[in-house]
């Protein structure tokens, strides 16, 4: 009788804690809508380059001391992504994820005839809103073991340029640019030093296209993957990236 018991009061406890973790792996995550209504962000004053000579503190178009013109390039969302990429095994077949979102926003200003005066806003990116195509991982990833974004605390990561190396000279339409841009990534309220491989082309006068990207580890941000049979073998490597469009706001 006594084993009876026992046996039935540790099935009860296993089972609810079973639920508690089915709910925080699953449901905890939340509907994915976000709260927060992204806004461009001015641009930074603590940036440099390798070589900074124009002066671009004033949003918009400006014109240098030697009379060059500063312009506003801002992300638009509608053409751009910000992703993220890993692999794991589910439910033993090997998976590639990519994780996307429109929700990025972002500005550079710059004067064309000399690209070493780049002044760069933070970037943020709405981590809510991340889809990967299935609706159960989507969920996870927004819950208390992964991203946590379903809190408002942790609903956005962002960027802050801290230098930029590469750029120099003039461009022009048609033409591309190669450089590097070291900031802090903020991730789950953990922040860390990245440096991001960054391509530019300049498409016409009022337009810039490129893609930003560097590899990072979910150790580096605390993210964590739990323990579920049908999820094995996710990468600690998790590679993110932006895609952009930005426009002469």
């Amino acid at each position: 009788m006594k084993k009876s018991v026992i046996g039935w009061t540790v099935a009860a406890i296993l089972a609810i804690g079973g639920a508690a973790f089915a709910y925080l792996f699953w449901f905890a995550g939340g509907s994915g809508e976000p709260t927060t209504d992204l806004t461009t962000p001015p641009v930074a004053d603590a940036t440099t380059t390798s070589s900074s000579t124009s002066d671009t503190s004033a949003p918009g178009s400006d014109t240098t001391a030697g009379g060059s013109e500063v312009v506003a390039f801002v992300i638009d969302p509608g053409q751009s992504v910000a992703r993220f990429e890993l692999d794991e095994v589910l439910r033993g077949e090997d998976t590639h994820v990519v994780g996307t979102t429109d929700q990025v926003v972002g500005q550079v200003q710059v004067d064309l005839s000399d690209l070493a005066g780049a002044e760069f806003s933070e970037i943020i990116v709405n981590a809510r809103t991340f889809t990967t195509g299935a609706e159960q991982r989507d969920r996870a990833i927004r819950g208390p073991v992964i991203l946590d974004s379903a809190s408002d605390a942790n609903e956005l990561i962002t960027f802050s340029v801290t230098s930029v190396d590469g750029l120099s000279g003039g461009i022009s339409s048609g033409e591309t640019v190669e450089f590097a841009i070291t900031g802090d990534l903020t991730v789950k309220g953990t922040t860390r030093a990245v440096t991001f491989d960054a391509s530019v082309t300049m498409v016409d006068d009022s337009t810039i296209e490129g893609m930003a990207v560097t590899e990072i580890t979910r150790d580096m941000f605390e993210i964590g993957i739990p323990s579920v049979p049908s999820v094995a073998d996710v990468t600690n490597e998790v590679l993110i990236a932006l895609d952009f469009v930005a426009v002469a706001g």
